[in-house]
């Protein structure tokens, strides 16, 4: 009977002690570090490029887990509102338990990453970083019911964004009837080495996410093609072909670094083999972690710097889709092969798809612009997103800097005509300028 009694006591006592269990309540400073957003996109960038995601559908998967993260992220800070009914078809985002104690920070990552696995083919890649960064939150000795019930919100609002995700039209165009060539001199045809087919010549029917539609900063038509050398086209051809021809090393450079392509194949012989590449998209993302560090930018600024950036991404390549589709005018490499000098190669491989408007111009500008509404003017940063492939460290002196030397480029890399680079710039900034006057990320003082 005593040893029943002791055996009970004994067992009472542990119980309390358990129950009584001390955990960390001072765990915000650790779990609201920007750093996991940053790693977080940086891992989505990645796996992007092992994907090889097109340019166009790299931005959606970059915008989606975007606004997931800034969605339930929210909410550690009062003065940052929703974007429903701000974004185009964004009708509902699950509200958290005013029962229930959350840390937001570990809801928007969590957002973050189990977007970013619906939107990419190789899900064991982010679930392992997933599985990496609980790990370390786990041992930061949270209550386990906040910590649960903050995955678990994270969980739900990434669902809510895949269920808005679905009325894009994205999962209707891969079924659609592919690019059809012409044999028309004027019109886009597939250019060397690999001669692929025309990437997404249906991107302008993908929902606009906030602009109103695809042609609503439609560009000035490109110039009229012609073959006479009087011609004003021709010109703007002869400017390709000499500017290659005499490029010096500072503009080698810059056509290097701005290239972000992710479909460039190096051929030896009769054997080809690919180089993965950033998306021009994954290069304004990773110029956005740039910024934010450099910045000492907290973690919701942090959010709201990728998700602004991404929404120009996705409408800036929705745009220029539109009329690359729509003007379908050749390639510098094609027009000069054929009527001037069969041996000529650009300083860049062409990318697959039409010449008019230039995809860097148009969208590094929209960038540029969202960044600046952030960080101001004269930003001075260090680009080094390119080191890891093999490319040196430029330094611009604002995002503007960057996105017209990123314009540039284009040129340079022997892939544009100077109208596709000059519309483009404007394209982008109309557009830019258009998502920053209508997005509020915060209450209005």
């Amino acid at each position: 009977m005593k040893f029943t009694f002791k055996l009970l006591f004994s067992i009472l006592i542990i119980s309390l002690i358990a129950s009584c269990k001390s955990y960390n309540n001072d765990y915000e400073k650790d779990t609201h570090q920007a750093k996991y957003i940053h790693t977080s996109m940086k891992k989505l960038s990645d796996v992007i490029i092992h994907d090889i995601f097109s340019p166009p559908v790299a931005s959606r998967n970059y915008m989606y887990p975007s606004v997931a993260a800034y969605e339930a992220g929210r909410h550690m800070d009062s003065s940052y509102v929703s974007l429903v009914g701000q974004l185009n078809g964004l009708e509902k985002v699950t509200a958290p338990s005013k029962d229930q104690t959350y840390d937001f920070a570990i809801a928007s990552t969590t957002a973050l990453l189990h977007t970013a696995k619906h939107f990419i083919f190789s899900e064991e890649k982010i679930q392992e970083y997933d599985s990496i960064y609980l790990e370390e939150i786990k041992e930061l000795n949270i209550n386990p019911d906040i910590l649960n019930a903050s995955i678990a919100y994270g969980k739900q609002v990434s669902s809510d964004i895949i269920s808005w995700s679905n009325g894009d039209n994205y999962k209707q165009t891969r079924s659609y009837p592919k690019y059809a060539v012409e044999d028309n001199p004027e019109r886009w045809k597939p250019t060397p080495p690999a001669y692929m087919e025309g990437i997404e010549p249906h991107w302008r029917e993908i929902r606009p996410v906030v602009i109103d539609s695809a042609d609503q900063f439609t560009p000035e038509v490109p110039t009229t093609f012609s073959l006479d050398k009087e011609s004003k086209f021709y010109e703007e051809v002869m400017e390709v072909y000499t500017t290659v021809n005499n490029l010096d090393e500072e503009q080698n450079e810059i056509a290097s670094f701005w290239d972000c392509n992710p479909y460039v194949l190096n051929v030896t012989g009769h054997v080809m083999h690919a180089s993965k590449k950033i998306t021009p998209g994954g290069h304004w993302i990773g110029i956005v972690k740039i910024a934010c560090e450099k910045d000492n930018a907290d973690f919701m600024k942090t959010v709201k710097a990728y998700t602004l950036t991404s929404l120009t991404l996705i409408d800036g390549f929705i745009s220029c889709w539109d009329e690359k589709y729509r003007s379908n005018l050749t390639r510098p490499e094609t027009y000069i092969n054929e009527y001037i000098d069969n041996d000529w190669l650009p300083t860049l491989q062409t990318p697959p798809f039409p010449e008019y408007t230039s995809g860097h111009s148009v969208i590094s500008t929209a960038a540029a612009v969202a960044l600046t509404s952030i960080f101001g003017e004269n930003f001075a940063f260090r680009d080094d997103t390119e080191v890891e492939f093999g490319l040196p460290v430029r330094n611009f002196d604002s995002f503007y800097d960057a996105s017209s030397e990123a314009a540039i480029s284009r040129l340079y890399g022997g892939i544009h005509y100077r109208p596709a680079i000059e519309n483009g710039v404007k394209q982008g900034r109309k557009l830019g300028q258009f998502i920053v006057q209508q997005i509020n990320f915060q209450e209005q003082s």
